[in-house]
This record gives C-alpha cells, sequence and structure tokens, in this order.
C-alpha cells in the first residue's frame, strides 16, 4: 500500500464506518476506505461530501491475514469497525500486528477485549504500538465517566449505568447478541466475577422517574479495564431499558443459548446468536442529535465518601466517530508514548476525550475537576 495513507478503515461501509470516514476528513485526515465488498464501498464513500471524498482511497481486500497485512503495510493505524469482532478479528488484529500498525476498534464484546488484552497485548508492546479495542460510545463514555470520579482519590467502588438512547446497527445486534449469551463479568473485590446467566436488576436513572431494567450486556469493559488498576476495587456496568417485550425476548435468547449450549459446538452456537441478530436487524437512520439522547451514570464511593458522575449527551455512534477520529490524531500526532493493550482514557486522556466531545456538540462540557474526598 503507498505510504500516503497512514489510515485504514476497515469496515468503512458500514454505519459507524460512514461516520468515521465523515469525521476523519473533517479533520482534514486521508485514509483508505477498506472492506470486503467493492460495491459498497464505492456507495458509502459516493454519499460523503464532496470535500471528503478527496480524503478517501477504495481498497477492496479479502478478509484474511495475508491480504489484510499487505493492505496495511505502510499504515500507521487501522481502525476495525468489522464485527462480530469475535467472529471477524482474529485476522484484522494479527494483520495489523504483522504490518506494524496501532490497532483501534469499536467492539463492544468483551470476549473479544479480553482477546486481544491477554493473545495481543505484549506482542505489541514489543513493537511500540498500542491495541486499543472498544474505543466507542461503548465501553468508552463510561471510563471516562469512572475517571472523573477517580480523581477523588477516596473512591475505589463504581456502579455504571448506560442509557444510550439510539436504536442500534446490523453490527451492534450481532454483536449484543454474542456479548449477552457469554460469560459477563463484573468486579468484585478485585476480582473478574460472573453475573449469573439472566441477570437484570431495577435501575432509577437520574433523569427520569420510571423504573427501568438494567443488563449486564456483556459486562462492560470497565471491569476489564479496571480489574488490575490498584485504585479499583469494584466495577459494575449494566445497559438500561424501558421493560418490555424487546427486554424479555433478550433474556429469553440467553436462557436458550445456556440450554443448548452443552450440545452445540462453538460454530453451531454463533450460528445460533447470528440468526437470532438477523431476524430482527436493521439499520437504523443517522442519529438526531434532539431525539437520541444518552445518559451516562456512576455512582461511586469508598470507605468514607461518594461521588456521583452524570454525563448528559446525544448521538452514542457520532460520540464513536469522534473518539476514533480523536485517538487517531494523537497516534498521528506522535503525543502517544504508551503501548500494548491499553485503554481509551489510559492512552488518549479521559478529559480530553470528554472535551471533544463537548466541541462537536455530542456532550455538555466536562465537569471541573473535584478534589474533595468527602461525599459530593
Amino acid at each position: 500500500m503507498s505510504k500516503d495513507n497512514d489510515i485504514v478503515v476497515y469496515g468503512a461501509s458500514g454505519y459507524t464506518g460512514q461516520i468515521i470516514m465523515e469525521r476523519l476528513a473533517a479533520r482534514g485526515m486521508t485514509f483508505v476506505a477498506a472492506g470486503r465488498d467493492r460495491a459498497r464501498l464505492e456507495a458509502a464513500v459516493g454519499v460523503l461530501p464532496p470535500s471528503a471524498r478527496a480524503h478517501a482511497r477504495i481498497e477492496p481486500v479479502t478478509h484474511d491475514r495475508e491480504s489484510l497485512a499487505a493492505l496495511f503495510s505502510g499504515a500507521k493505524i487501522v481502525i476495525n469497525v468489522t464485527g462480530p469482532f469475535g467472529q471477524l478479528g482474529r485476522p484484522v488484529i494479527e494483520a495489523a500486528l504483522d504490518a506494524r500498525c496501532h490497532y483501534l476498534d469499536t467492539t463492544g464484546e468483551t470476549d473479544w477485549m479480553l482477546d486481544v488484552r491477554d493473545t495481543f497485548g505484549e506482542a505489541f508492546a514489543k513493537v511500540d504500538r498500542i491495541a486499543c479495542p472498544a474505543l466507542a460510545y461503548m465501553w468508552a463514555a463510561g471510563q471516562l465517566a469512572c475517571e472523573l470520579a477517580l480523581e477523588d482519590g477516596g473512591i475505589d467502588s463504581l456502579d455504571v449505568v448506560y442509557s444510550p438512547g439510539s436504536a442500534p446497527t446490523i453490527a451492534s445486534t450481532h454483536s449484543f447478541l454474542r456479548m449477552v449469551t457469554k460469560t459477563q463479568y463484573r468486579l468484585a473485590n478485585k476480582q473478574l466475577e460472573p453475573w449469573p446467566a439472566g441477570a437484570s436488576v431495577s435501575i432509577a436513572m437520574p433523569h427520569i422517574h420510571e423504573v427501568l431494567r438494567g443488563l449486564p450486556w456483556g459486562g462492560g469493559a470497565e471491569p476489564i479495564w479496571y480489574e488490575r488498576d490498584p485504585r479499583v476495587r469494584n466495577c459494575r456496568v449494566v445497559v438500561a431499558f424501558q421493560a418490555g417485550p424487546m427486554v424479555d425476548w433478550i433474556l429469553d435468547c440467553t436462557r436458550k443459548y445456556q440450554e443448548a449450549a452443552p450440545g452445540k459446538s462453538l460454530a453451531e452456537l454463533e450460528a445460533m446468536t447470528n440468526a437470532w441478530a438477523s431476524a430482527i436487524a436493521v439499520t437504523p437512520p443517522r442519529e438526531d442529535l434532539d431525539v437520541n439522547r444518552s445518559v451516562l451514570s456512576c455512582r461511586a464511593r469508598g470507605a468514607f465518601g461518594a461521588r456521583e458522575i452524570v454525563l448528559y449527551g446525544s448521538a452514542p455512534y457520532e460520540q464513536t466517530g469522534a473518539f476514533i477520529t480523536e485517538g487517531a490524531r494523537q497516534l498521528l500526532s506522535g503525543d502517544v508514548r504508551q503501548k500494548g493493550f491499553v485503554s481509551p482514557a489510559q492512552v488518549f486522556g479521559a478529559r480530553q476525550l470528554l472535551n471533544v466531545l463537548s466541541d462537536c456538540g455530542l456532550q455538555q462540557p466536562a465537569p471541573m475537576r473535584h478534589t474533595s474526598k468527602s461525599a459530593a
């Protein structure tokens, strides 16, 4: 590949890939729009504003390690937007490592994040590159709220609730049905502990009176980010929904999966969740900042104090595009000193990412830095 393009967006023709391309181009960054289907790539790039199209070069590629490594050769950053990541991610991250590229993705799948950490983290560190999965609304936004809470040195326990306010894309639907049927973790006394199968909790969000249903939704990345962080003892993450048929259907799917699992192969189980997703998945309309409102609540405490962080925003998929673009900007600028497996806040800075969301009109300005160790 020509060295004129430092960034490869793999999976560029999808819903999230389109947003990422737009935001990269708006920041003046050139990139390769890559994927498996030339026609879909041409259609996706074709609807970009004319000024943005000039920043994109279309490159169809076969989804295998060798072909992807050849495409990534000469680039600095691979942005992987092709999910489900647990099914499709291995050749992409292997090829990124082969080509000595930084690796970013938009996954929400916690089994994939653990695979990235445990299988690839050390290898990326050896070549002075980062592997940063989940640089997306889920699960970066919750970590940013956690980091604000942790500015109070007396805090060690984090209870996080997402209320996204946007319908999932086709790829996200396939991913979340993988997530809710896999082992879902919370951090309890510094140990990753599985949620009970089919768990749900009642949730009181700060902005409405209705009691919502909270699902572990894969467990969230925050327990993984903080498992080895000496500041944190406990971390729990759920996603809040209005009670209704969809929540009941998801819980029923987890029950059916658990019943079927002992007699089926991994490939058969993956096909089962794919079939469920295909039955309900649709491409949602582009987000409307006045309609698709998100709320992120982090209630945190320590032995003798507590703090609550609430982040009000809009358009989670647009937030994902903003996170990815800022990550690429920092990597290209040479400001990043970390290497190996890293979390979004660890490598790009919690307040910096929050400021980016605010500057893009996607979230309220970040709260002022908190220094008191008493209840806030």
